[in-house]
């Protein structure tokens, strides 16, 4: 039935067993994307972001990724939309949440890494109506400043119910959590209720710079979300730079911070903490 309305209406398909391997895939994966919350075969990689003033690493972005027995690394976009579609996001996104506060509490033990770490929020977790107590429980649990998170919760999410979601913005920023609009250009959006939303970021959508330096069209969205953060006094990062010559663009625009493969890859724990000995104990820079 589903390969029939797949291909169109007024189709016949006649079964054939190959038909059900998709689905028994999917059943399979959803299976041990389960277990492997429950045994803890998930980890998460970080991403620093720049800050171009002064050239300040100021931000690891937290990013999930799953290490199978059999498969090895599976990135997130073969099972993100797996957890959405089955409800599992709810207890991946408590997992990423509980395990980014426990690494930020163990840097600081350490006396190494002192950046904010942010973490992705997804639509579902958003939506959740229990959300904001469960995040709220989980910082208190692990014991972390929350002045040293940051939400990142894509447009979308914010623009549905908006007077619930103004609340649980205003009581996760009332705990000290920062939050920024993360995918922000592609969603829809009202300028008028974005004035109400306690916000302290927008992240511009990788989309827009990738082509900033050869698409005017790009470069002109780009300079008026830059211009529109500057006037509601918040900070503007732009996403997936990967060209010097989109970072000069950038600089020339007045971004103030940048993310990206040609600052840095997502990166393991190690990784992260070896680059930080490697400059002992200084940010990184870019000239």
């Amino acid at each position: 039935m589903l390969a029939a309305k797949q291909t169109g209406k007024n189709k016949l398909v006649a079964y054939h067993s190959l038909l059900q391997q998709p689905f028994t895939n999917q059943v399979q994966m959803e299976t041990e994307l389960r277990q492997a919350i429950i045994e803890n075969q998930l980890m998460l990689y970080y991403q620093p972001r720049l800050e171009l003033s002064t050239g300040n690493i100021i931000c690891l972005e937290a990013l999930v990724r799953w290490n199978h027995p059999t498969l090895g690394l599976i990135p997130p976009n073969e099972f993100i939309p797996l957890a959405e579609e089955s409800g599992l996001i709810l207890s991946l996104g408590e997992w990423v949440l509980r395990e980014a506060c426990l690494q930020k509490v163990r840097w600081l033990e350490a006396g190494i890494l002192n950046y904010q770490i942010a973490v992705n929020i997804s639509p579902c977790q958003f939506q959740d109506e229990g959300f904001s107590d469960k995040a709220i429980h989980i910082i208190e649990k692990t014991g972390i400043d929350p002045s040293y998170l940051e939400f990142e919760i894509t447009e979308s999410s914010i623009m549905q119910n908006m007077e619930t979601t103004i609340a649980v913005l205003e009581k996760l920023c009332n705990k000290g959590i920062s939050i920024s609009i993360d995918d922000f250009g592609i969603g829809y959006s009202s300028l008028n209720y974005l004035k109400h939303f306690p916000i302290h970021c927008l992240k511009i959508d990788r989309s827009f710079v990738q082509n900033i330096q050869c698409n005017k069209d790009d470069l002109a969205i780009t300079n008026a979300i830059i211009h529109l953060g500057h006037a509601l006094n918040v900070q503007v990062v732009a996403e997936g730079v990967e060209e010097l010559s989109q970072l000069e663009i950038l600089k020339e625009t007045t971004c103030t911070t940048i993310q990206g493969y040609l600052l840095s890859p997502p990166v393991s724990v190690y990784e992260i903490e070896r680059s930080f000995d490697q400059y002992n104990n200084r940010p990184v820079m870019i000239s």
